[in-house]
């Protein structure tokens, strides 16, 4: 059965990345697209003609209520996420939403309770922990290679868009952008964070954005730092404020080594393990290079197809929201924030890993989605 996938947001997040995943998907006849919207009359044309739908839908309603649509991407500005993930999941769909969940708290706490008596999955970005490259770190640190976790770092930013207001205005900015990705994966590795303390700020206040000069209303710079208790604390260091940067995206220490994820971790280039006993480095080379960050949509469409759970969590999506919004009050006032929300623990289903690593085999001898 083919899934039928409403976008609401056509604008760079789907013409470019998502477009691809779901041409993938689409090649094998597990998705077709039945339904699209975007505000911009000239986006929403262009991708209706994509895949023969009606361009005249008259607003995210028509998606969400749409009879053919049985999952929905929610790919707008942020501050929509939220209300837009509530009414698709209200109306019975599956959905996929990008990041942050919601721009509130009280918003996402919604949704996780809407998600857990829905009939709908939910699948919220980012979906770094699909990776091959995250699961075999997050394997290599449950497996106690390197010790018990005592400190962290995450790193990724950019010089920032230069299209797209809403980057920019409240419910936007690195955090919620960028930020999102570290907290996530250090989270999976660490478990949840206890405490967020943090320097959060706009260090660039004006900018040209789609060939104009506007005031930054959002955060462009910050500095989170997290402590999962038992003195074992880890930082985030992100913004629209770093021109260029050759680290690793995450660095973990133990009592008995380091683990290094190279390249960004939306984006990985393999990882590399340092032992004190064998005091050498041990690296492995990245064996998916065509891995998007748009893995949560075949995720999602194996999950209804096989009528199982996600490995991602709505539970992840809204801890991590909590993290950044006491960051940045604690950019604001400079106080220490506890963090009351669990982060459940990543659990990789056998039979999932080896389906996964059966069509990541497929797709290189195929040449699909390369």
């Amino acid at each position: 059965m083919s899934i039928g996938i409403g976008v609401i947001g056509c604008g760079s997040v789907f013409a470019g990345p998502y477009r691809a995943m779901i041409e993938t998907l689409r090649a094998s006849g597990r998705v077709h697209v039945a339904a699209v919207y975007d505000l911009d009359d000239r986006k929403r044309e262009v991708a209706a003609g994509l895949y023969g739908v009606d361009p005249r839908l008259g607003g995210p309603e028509s998606v969400t209520g749409h009879s053919e649509v049985d999952a929905v991407l929610v790919l707008t500005e942020m501050n929509e996420h939220g209300p837009l993930t509530q009414a698709a999941l209200e109306a019975g769909k599956h959905v996929l939403v990008e990041k942050p969940l919601a721009t509130s708290l009280e918003q996402a706490a919604e949704l996780v309770e809407l998600a857990r008596r829905a009939s709908g999955l939910l699948v919220c970005a980012p979906h770094i922990v699909l990776s091959p490259t995250f699961r075999s770190v997050h394997a290599a640190v449950g497996d106690g290679r390197i010790g018990r976790l005592l400190s962290g770092r995450g790193r990724y930013g950019w010089a920032g868009p230069w299209w797209g207001e809403w980057y920019y205005r409240p419910g936007g900015g690195s955090l919620f952008d960028l930020g999102v990705y570290n907290v996530t994966s250090l989270c999976a590795l660490f478990g949840p964070a206890r405490r967020v303390t943090a320097m959060v700020g706009t260090a660039i206040p004006e900018r040209e954005v789609d060939g104009r000069m506007i005031r930054v209303n959002a955060d462009d710079n910050a500095h989170v730092l997290l402590d999962f208790g038992e003195s074992r604390f880890a930082v985030v260091t992100t913004g629209f404020t770093m021109q260029k940067y050759r680290s690793p995206a995450i660095e973990v220490y133990g009592d008995q080594g380091t683990i290094q994820l190279l390249g960004d971790d939306w984006a990985p280039e393999g990882w590399e393990v340092w032992r004190n006993d064998e005091a050498s480095w041990r690296v492995y080379p990245e064996t998916d290079p065509q891995w998007q960050w748009t893995e949560g949509l075949r995720h999602l469409v194996e999950c209804v197809e096989d009528d199982r759970q996600t490995i991602t969590r709505p539970e992840h999506a809204y801890h991590a929201l909590e993290i950044m919004l006491a960051a940045q009050a604690a950019g604001r006032d400079g106080n220490v924030r506890p963090i009351e929300s669990p982060f459940p623990n990543i659990v990789y289903d056998d039979a999932w890993v080896e389906a996964d690593a059966a069509r990541r085999d497929h797709d290189r001898r195929s040449g699909v989605g390369l």
